[in-house]
């Protein structure tokens, strides 16, 4: 099974520059899972007859948002895959508990920020973090409420069944993730403090399926500054990961960083297994 996370930075946009579709029909993705849609699912044009769409989407118009599109047809013949549930944001109480009914930017649970789709033998989560920002205005809600209410989400669903997800996480956990380390040391996206909720996500067991099949591999970037060139130069970031329960190690077949694939910021990040 192949599983693709994407943060497309507006789907209208990505596909208006006819790079989407071709994308879908070269990878063929089981599962696509979507941040920064950018866009409500009646306003996207886009035509997938063998997927099936679902969408949490930001209260605020144009802005932030998920997606997971589910194959659920191969040569006309129906597929497995289809969910048994799908689940938007963050749970009430999870949120009522760490306080995630705003800042000055506006609450992060009413910003299509998280989306879970059960099937029958795992969960599939895909997220898109709240940024910092670069004067890290929103580093304290990110540390001290969201890293940690996200984390509890992921710990309860495991306790069901085993949990892959998957996102744009806005941080760079180690020096090997990003061009720079050194430069970059406290600027958002590379403080201790989100570094840390990373480092938390692997101690509550879920790995990082990336560093866990190509631990040495270096300039794997998944997001690039639109400044300098930075892309063509590759001196980018890997903030797109695919995570996974301890128990689906020994699943896991693949993992790339598909930087090839144009149309956004951010490149997608593939994840093979085998259940």
């Amino acid at each position: 099974m192949k599983l693709i996370s994407w943060n497309v930075n507006g789907i209208r946009a990505v596909h208006n520059k006819n790079l989407f579709v071709p994308f879908i029909e070269e990878y063929k993705p089981d599962i696509l899972c979507l941040q920064e849609t950018k866009a409500q699912q009646a306003q996207s044009e886009v035509d997938l007859p063998d997927y099936e769409e679902y969408w949490n989407s930001a209260v605020k118009k144009g802005y932030s948002g998920t997606a997971i599109f589910v194959r659920t047809k191969i040569n006309k013949e129906i597929t497995k895959h289809k969910p048994l549930a799908v689940l938007l944001g963050l749970p009430e109480d999870i949120a009522k508990k760490y306080k995630l009914d705003g800042d000055e930017y506006g609450d992060p649970n009413a910003e299509g920020r998280v989306l879970a789709a059960e099937f029958e033998k795992y969960y599939v989560v895909t997220v898109y973090t709240p940024n910092s920002k670069e004067d890290l205005s929103r580093l304290s809600l990110r540390h001290t409420q969201w890293d940690p209410a996200f984390l509890e989400y992921m710990k309860r669903l495991e306790e069901k069944k085993p949990v892959m997800f998957c996102g744009d996480l806005n941080v760079a956990h180690q020096e090997i993730d990003l061009a720079n380390p050194k430069a970059n040391v406290g600027k958002h996206g590379f403080t201790a403090e989100e570094r840390e909720g990373i480092d938390k996500v692997v101690a509550a067991g879920f790995v990082d399926t990336f560093r866990h099949l190509h631990p040495t591999t270096e300039k794997a970037y998944s997001w690039w500054s639109h400044f300098a060139n930075s892309r063509a130069r590759n001196v980018g970031w890997r903030i797109d990961y695919w995570f996974a329960s301890k128990s689906l190690t020994k699943h896991l077949k693949n993992a790339e960083v598909l930087p090839a694939v144009m149309g956004s910021d951010h490149c997608p990040v593939l994840l093979e297994v085998d259940i």
